[in-house]
């Protein structure tokens, strides 16, 4: 015969399912904190760019490679806030000036730069020039640079009525969800003061390197 379970094992059971979901909210409630504090409070003032309510999850399958045809998986992108671009690997005169800008709004942010990297999308199969290679892969100005499918792309990141993916900034957060778009030609500072903010609302979860 099976033996009857201990009654004074039930209450026990119980006790520690509570921890465990204790344990998960205590996990979750800075991440939620911060961003009811960007959202919903908005510390120092509204967002220069358009916040994206909700925030749009990064495709776990979206087919990255590198410029080498390697597959990256974006998992491996999570962990840090993504100042991201979409330009063409032909990269002319406005693509050249947009990556400038990324550089300098991540310069801009000090001490904090390390929580953020520069993501560089090509929606195509070609190859940037080797001078604009170079000037994106030199030691403290590194870019990630992926290939994706347009189509695939288009499906996640959205341009504003009117504008192309190649005119903004998106702003990847540490979890892999687009969460706002900067405005076509931005202004730096009002676009780093964004950035700022929102280092400040999730510094409580959000650390420097993957």
């Amino acid at each position: 015969m099976h033996s009857l379970p201990d009654p004074r094992a039930v209450p026990q059971q119980r006790a520690g399912r509570w921890k465990m979901l204790l344990v998960l909210a205590m996990c979750a409630a800075p991440v939620v904190a911060s961003y009811f504090t960007f959202y919903v409070v908005k510390p120092s003032g509204s967002a220069y760019g358009e916040l994206i309510a909700p925030a749009v999850d990064m495709p776990a399958d979206l087919p990255l490679t590198d410029l080498q045809g390697r597959p990256v998986t974006p998992a491996s992108l999570r962990g840090q806030w993504l100042l991201t671009v979409v330009q063409g690997s032909d990269c002319p005169a406005a693509c050249e000036r947009q990556l400038f800008v990324q550089r300098q709004l991540r310069e801009m942010l000090g001490k904090e730069r390390p929580r953020v990297d520069k993501l560089w999308l090509i929606p195509d199969t070609g190859t940037p020039r080797v001078e604009v290679l170079a000037a994106v892969t030199q030691k403290g100005a590194e870019v990630t640079v992926l290939r994706v499918p347009a189509e695939q792309l288009a499906a996640w990141l959205k341009p504003a009525e009117g504008r192309s993916l190649s005119d903004h900034f998106f702003i990847i957060d540490p979890m892999n969800r687009w969460m706002e778009r900067a405005p076509a030609e931005p202004e730096p500072k009002k676009l780093q003061a964004d950035l700022s903010k929102l280092l400040k609302a999730s510094a409580s979860w959000d650390t420097a390197g993957r």
